[in-house]
């Protein structure tokens, strides 16, 4: 005994609210599917099997052309079937495609075999979609970050695609422009996809923001279904030049602006240094605060400096750093603040690569 699926649904259409079931498909059969279950009964081989099927429904098709009404007997009727109204029995027929239909229809007994030989089954109401949970690099060990020189490890549940077909895949897109799907893949399953990322330019430097996506397909015909990660990935930014008296100045903590919400203006350094910057939004003031840490989770950091409004401000190095002393200026508090909370979950970093 087969099992039959099914969704309980509103019904939108009616008042009182009244629920509707809609039947889920497992998976979609087409020829192919139908054709190995012929063969099987029949000893058929396989291409047999389709060639004679198709056959049929090219004859269907052509007895219906020559109006006849086709039964198969305890299968389905097909038979031509018209719609639409006159509003006099002599005015001009509507063009055939607006009139003509082709009814198909399930005879008592197809009808009573199929509901003797099935149980239903509910399934949840949320579709079954990818879900990324978290993304790292491995490379550098850190979370939400998308190096260019690393790889990228996704983590959830119902990940897995074929990268073969063009509809399906991984996608990193950036927040204001730019769009990649990923094409070195080091392995795709369920639970965990491996890619050396390609990330796309944007529309600036500073916009260094993006979101990274699956879309696949559970079955040959199914549906596309896609899963987006919930938290922002974030790549390096590069400050060249500090080692001059004027350096140019360096956009950082942006989202999609169009404009850079932060600036580097100057620093103080011995060599060139890969670091982080960290901003902090407090909850119960209006102030966020600013301070240089290390590469490592759990590294050494500076000192904070807390910041409520545009300016300029210097952030001191910490313990085993080249960096002395960053010059930072906030160009809208406002949106950096309002970001790094909607966004961020209160706390925003950025990688800085600082180059003499």
């Amino acid at each position: 005994m087969g099992t039959v699926q099914y969704r309980v649904e509103p019904n939108p259409l009616t008042k009182p609210a009244s629920y509707k079931l809609r039947f889920m498909p497992k998976q979609t059969a087409g020829y192919d599917e139908l054709a190995a279950a012929v063969a099987k009964d029949t000893g058929l081989s396989a291409e047999q099997a389709k060639a004679s099927i198709q056959s049929t429904m090219k004859n269907i098709k052509e007895m219906l052309c020559n109006g006849m009404q086709v039964t198969l007997e305890e299968a389905l009727t097909f038979a031509p079937a018209f719609r639409g109204k006159l509003n006099s029995p002599a005015d001009p027929l509507p063009p055939v495609s607006e009139l003509l239909r082709i009814s198909v229809s399930a005879t008592r007994p197809f009808v009573q075999y199929v509901q003797q030989n099935v149980t239903l089954e509910r399934v949840s109401t949320e579709e079954k979609a990818p879900s990324i949970l978290s993304a790292a690099d491995t490379t550098l060990e850190l979370n939400n970050v998308l190096n260019p020189d690393g790889v990228l490890r996704l983590t959830g549940s119902n990940l897995l695609f074929d990268p073969k077909k063009p509809d399906c895949g991984c996608v990193i897109e950036g927040t204001r422009s730019g769009s990649e799907k990923q094409s070195q893949l080091a392995s795709v399953s369920d639970t965990e996809i491996l890619l050396v990322p390609h990330i796309p330019a944007q529309a600036h430097p500073w916009n260094n923001e993006y979101t990274v996506s699956v879309t696949t397909r559970y079955t040959e015909h199914g549906s596309l279904r896609s899963g987006t990660y919930g938290r922002k990935l974030r790549s390096p930014l590069t400050a060249v030049n500090l080692d001059h008296p004027n350096p140019p100045e360096t956009g950082i903590l942006t989202g999609s602006a169009a404009t850079p919400h932060v600036s580097i203006t100057a620093c103080t350094l011995s060599a060139s240094e890969r670091l982080r910057i960290q901003a902090d939004a407090s909850v119960q003031e209006n102030q966020l605060s600013f301070r240089l840490i290390a590469m490592r989770d759990g590294g050494a950091v500076g000192g904070m400096v807390p910041v409520t409004a545009n300016g300029e401000f210097t952030l001191p190095g910490f313990a085993g750093s080249a960096v002395s002393s960053l010059k930072i200026k906030v160009n809208n508090y406002a949106a950096l603040r309002t970001m790094i909370r909607n966004d961020y979950d209160g706390r925003l970093v950025d990688i800085l690569d600082l180059e003499v």
